[in-house]
């Protein structure tokens, strides 16, 4: 019988190689053992990615949404808030104005037109609101404010007004102003005439929110606030009587005019509302695309567990091994 042996250099040699691939597998099983997915994703996928890179796009897609529906809810939240400032402003001047045509209050043409002063630069200021760093009002200019100064409005309207002495002659003028493209469009209006292009807010979905500075409902209320803020300026000489109507008349339309921003806000709502549904959807999904990722590439922690205690054992049968052997001599071997 032919016996084949190998010399010490080879064994050691060799011993060591099996001592690193033992290594190697102990790293590996460790790993996948502590972070409960597996380390040799081709080996575990036989090669075929298909299906892991669809998850993955899926994901990415997913958390491209998860930014754009939150940069679409900061945006109606914030206008949202802007128009019920718009709103509370309103429903505070037009109490007084609704007073003149009672007798139980005694509020003077300036305190009005002091108060409508007042209240046309909280509406200026709620419209000139941004959100992330962009105009709310302003369309797709959202770098710039929608409107200037509620005094520069003011003096602008007490242009168009110079002249008029009746109400319907104010009333009048004052909405053909704010109506024609060529006056307050052209005059006041900072912003672009073009709305901001919808937002995508899911795979199928995409929001609208076409409301600017020029939208009918905010510049009935601009238009009504601002006549009550200039009507008593002696400057007009509109007459006192005429001055208690126009009030009471003002009063009536700003009634209207609240009216339409209600359902401006119901609109802005509705987005709002669509906006954290598809939030919720996208969410849904995302979590059952996790799941199913984490699912394609998990190590079983039972087997897992198993190969690494067998995988240590083999490693201390090897150093018991290579210890046997480095106690092999003549000396011994005769002994």
């Amino acid at each position: 019988m032919n016996l084949t042996s190998i010399g010490d250099l080879a064994r050691g040699l060799t011993l060591r190689t099996r001592s690193t691939e033992i290594k190697n597998q102990i790293e590996t099983l460790s790993y996948e053992l502590s972070s409960g997915r597996v380390q040799d994703l081709s080996g575990h996928l036989d090669g075929d990615y298909s299906h892991l890179l669809d998850l993955d796009r899926s994901l990415s897609r997913l958390e491209a949404f998860k930014v754009s529906t939150a940069e679409a809810g900061l945006f109606t939240d914030a206008m949202q808030l802007s128009l019920n400032t718009v709103a509370g402003a309103v429903e505070g001047i037009t109490a007084s104005l609704l007073s003149f045509g009672t007798s139980n209050q005694a509020v003077t043409h300036e305190n009005a037109s002091a108060q409508a002063k007042n209240e046309l630069d909280a509406i200026v200021s709620a419209l000139n609101t941004r959100a992330g760093g962009r105009s709310l009002y302003s369309g797709t200019a959202t770098d710039v404010s929608p409107l200037p100064s509620a005094d520069t409005l003011i003096t602008a309207l007490e242009v168009e007004l110079t002249g008029a002495a009746t109400v319907a002659d104010i009333r009048q003028r004052a909405e053909d102003w704010f109506n024609d493209p060529t006056g307050f469009d052209a005059v006041i209006y900072q912003g672009s005439g073009t709305k901001l292009a919808p937002m995508q807010i899911s795979e199928n979905e995409s929001v609208s929110i076409p409301v600017t500075a020029t939208d009918p409902a905010i510049k009935a209320a601009l238009r009504d606030v601002a006549v009550a803020a200039v009507v008593a300026d002696s400057g007009l000489n509109v007459p006192m009587q005429q001055r208690t109507a126009l009030f009471k008349q003002l009063g009536v339309d700003l009634v209207n005019a609240k009216d339409q921003l209600v359902g401006l806000r119901a609109d802005v709502g509705a987005t709002e509302a669509r906006i954290e549904q598809a939030q919720t959807r996208n969410n849904a999904a995302r979590t059952s695309l996790q799941s199913s990722r984490s699912t394609l590439i998990a190590a079983d922690p039972y087997e897992t567990a198993t190969q690494l205690q067998t995988v240590q054992f083999q490693l201390e049968s090897l150093y018991s091994v290579t210890v046997r052997n480095a106690n092999l001599s003549l000396v011994h071997f005769l002994r």
